[in-house]
């Protein structure tokens, strides 16, 4: 029966009498009109293989029941859900076969994952020994497992975007190789394994777009707490921190009774002379307060305020813990053994101190979250 049919009397006739037969019939025999000619009040409905047509309430109407409502009815009873969500999720099921065409494949994926792996291999085996071999940069394991996670908490956000790809990732990405043939023609690490983190969002962009390295900003961002800073660039932070610490100390020791005579970084007492060197500078608590401070952060923080306040707090905390363990380490020697105060007890105390300098950023969280929270219930 075509859609002609349908609005002729004779047509109406029979529709009366098969809403009669019931709902389940009138759908059929309703799905089964095949009439390509257009006219007001039908409407169309592609799903898979078979093409359904629909006509307005306001073109027939079968003893009471719309076509729509029969159609409905028919429909649910072969495939369990009404037209309208049929109408409903058609576009958001082309929406995903499109997001899906963009995403590279995983056979593209992981020839790119070969392709850096076999690029920087060199600089990631001396990146892993200088994590391994220099205590100053050994919280660099934990740098790309927490970056690690952090995108795997984020893989619903990650999932919901669609993929632009942008040719703009190709100028990102060849600034990264420069920087890499830069670093090995020079010999210098350090450009060698920032090209690194210069390549990486270059790919992102040029194959997922802007709002993928957007949405991994963070995780891309604290890498670079796993790269060694130069050499040049440690002394020059090293010495200044080795006076700084050997002047609280110097300062400090004299309220307590110990009477102190100082030369640069070298604090003379009665009993020895005590060297700030630069295993004591502090530069290694440093980092890895700075690390553990981003970390806490965005784990038991919310807002990013307060999480850039506790990672730059980091820093003062850990001078003043590394300026009282150089104050007790002069009140051993000055008040029990040198010998022992430069033994044992000197490299627990470094422990020790990091433990103070935790509990230190802990207690400085809280006291930020008692103040804003007052600040937020006045009215």
């Amino acid at each position: 029966m075509n859609s002609a049919q349908l609005l002729s009397p004779q047509g109406v006739a029979e529709g009366q009498q098969v809403a009669r037969t019931g709902p389940a019939a009138s759908g059929r025999r309703l799905l089964e009109a095949n009439d390509p000619r257009p006219h007001s009040g039908t409407a169309w409905i592609a799903r898979g293989r078979g093409t359904h047509m629909i006509t307005s309430p306001q073109a027939f109407d079968c003893g009471g029941h719309s076509t729509s409502h029969m159609l409905e009815q028919s429909l649910g009873a072969r495939n369990h859900f009404p037209v309208s969500q049929v109408l409903q999720s058609e576009p958001r099921i082309a929406r995903v076969r499109t997001a899906d065409r963009t995403r590279p494949s995983w056979r593209k994926t992981t020839f790119i994952a070969a392709l850096l792996l076999w690029l920087y291999m060199p600089t990631l085996v001396h990146l892993v020994a200088q994590w391994w071999n220099d205590p100053n940069y050994s919280h660099g394991f934990f740098v790309p497992l927490f970056s690690a996670f952090v995108i795997w908490q984020e893989r619903t956000r990650l999932n919901a975007l669609i993929p632009r790809p942008s040719w703009s990732g190709l100028l990102i990405l060849g600034l990264g190789l420069c920087v890499l043939i830069l670093g090995q023609m020079g010999a210098e690490l350090f450009l060698s394994r920032l090209s690194l983190l210069i390549v990486l969002p270059g790919l992102l962009v040029l194959f997922l777009g802007w709002d993928f390295l957007g949405a991994l900003l963070f995780p891309w961002a604290f890498l670079l707490l796993m790269i060694p800073i130069p050499a040049i660039v440690f002394n020059q932070i090293t010495f200044p921190l080795q006076l700084l610490a050997s002047k609280v100390a110097s300062t400090t020791l004299p309220w307590m009774g110990v009477p102190v005579l100082r030369e640069g970084n070298v604090i003379v007492l009665p009993a020895m002379a005590l060297e700030v060197a630069e295993a004591c500078s502090g530069i290694r608590s440093l980092m890895s307060l700075t690390t553990l401070a981003v970390i806490y952060g965005y784990l038991m923080e919310r807002r990013a305020g307060v999480r850039v306040l506790l990672a730059v707090a980091s820093i003062p905390i850990a001078v003043a813990a590394n300026s009282l363990r150089i104050v007790g380490t002069g009140l051993l020697v000055q008040y029990w053994d040198p010998e022992k105060a430069e033994g044992f007890f000197h490299e627990f105390s470094g422990w020790l101190i990091f433990v103070v300098s935790l509990l230190m950023l802990y207690l400085l969280h809280r006291a930020i979250r008692a103040f804003w929270h007052e600040e937020a219930t006045e009215p």
